[in-house]
């Protein structure tokens, strides 16, 4: 499962094993014991994974993670650091995605510093969507702190995107997801990220579920071989079967076969599907072990400019 000891690198961990990342109390044996469980199934290393929600939650919830990180050898080994997704993303229906659109802002600079300070040094990524950062003052801002910059939950027109680039963006988060099931023929945020991949990092959630195979295989002919990543945007309900499961302040159904729901199953909430079943997924579609171990251990790391 481990190549020189280096398993999966999952860069979007909500939850796993009954843990929630977004719980307002974290008990660090339990976060212990997720962190034992990742590494049995395969992932060393993960960002643990914040989204939105009151910025007093959050703020909350990034210190309590940075600091189990400082106090605890086999979370710091595990946890690599802290991806902060929100609350700068689109607060359009569909867009939005799961997250909680009453707390959806626009960047801005002093909400940016207060969310990085609370992290101490951890956290390594922010998702946002671009058009919510007026001229890239924050995608700037983070670049110049060597914090990587994703967008995502965004539809942000070409030129947008161009700009965020320019700025400093590296990333698209779960592209295909966070937005709406319905989307212009041809002008649409999949087909302007495509067109822009050989400038950007793309990750895909391989569940099946997310983007259908079909789909995701097509995708993934069109991004350059370097620029993929998968990502699990795990749930505590990952590796765990049906049933009903916290996802910060919300509750998310996980059906027979595996898709993690919204309680009022409009749209998809995070994945239980764990890093090693994507594997399978991804073989399903022809996929070599060469490839699968780029995308899930080679280009994360490089992706963190991490060795």
């Amino acid at each position: 499962m481990t190549v020189d000891g280096r398993g999966f690198f999952d860069l979007q961990v909500n939850g796993y094993s009954g843990l929630d990342f977004n719980s307002d109390h974290l008990d660090a044996e339990k976060v212990r014991g997720v962190c034992a469980r990742l590494r049995a199934d395969g992932v060393t290393n993960i960002l643990a994974t914040v989204i939105t929600a009151s910025l007093p939650r959050m703020l909350s919830r990034i210190d309590r993670i940075a600091s189990l990180i400082e106090t605890d050898s086999l979370i710091a080994k595990t946890i690599t650091g802290i991806h902060v997704e929100g609350p700068f993303i689109s607060s359009v229906a569909g867009y939005v995605g799961a997250h909680p659109a009453m707390h959806v802002i626009q960047a801005n600079l002093d909400t940016a510093k207060r969310l990085i300070d609370a992290g101490g040094g951890h956290v390594k990524l922010v998702t946002l969507a671009p058009e919510a950062d007026a001229n890239c003052v924050v995608i700037g801002w983070l670049r110049d702190r060597e914090i990587v910059v994703a967008g995502g939950h965004s539809d942000a027109s070409i030129e947008c995107l161009r700009n965020a680039i320019d700025a400093g963006m590296s990333l698209f988060t779960h592209l295909g997801n966070g937005c709406p099931p319905a989307l212009p023929r041809h002008d649409n945020i999949v087909q302007r990220v495509l067109s822009l991949s050989d400038r950007l990092f793309v990750s895909f959630i391989a569940d099946g579920h997310h983007v259908p195979l079909f789909s995701l295989r097509n995708y993934l002919k069109l991004v350059p071989q370097d620029r993929v990543i998968i990502v699990t945007d795990a749930i505590s309900a990952a590796g765990l079967g049906p049933g009903r499961y916290a996802l910060g302040d919300q509750f998310v159904e996980v059906d027979q076969d595996g898709a993690a729901w919204s309680s009022d199953r409009t749209h998809f909430a995070g994945c239980a599907t764990p890093m090693n079943r994507m594997v399978e997924q991804l073989r399903s579609i022809a996929i070599n072990d060469e490839k699968i171990a780029q995308w899930t251990r080679a280009n994360p790391r490089r992706l963190l400019g991490l060795p």
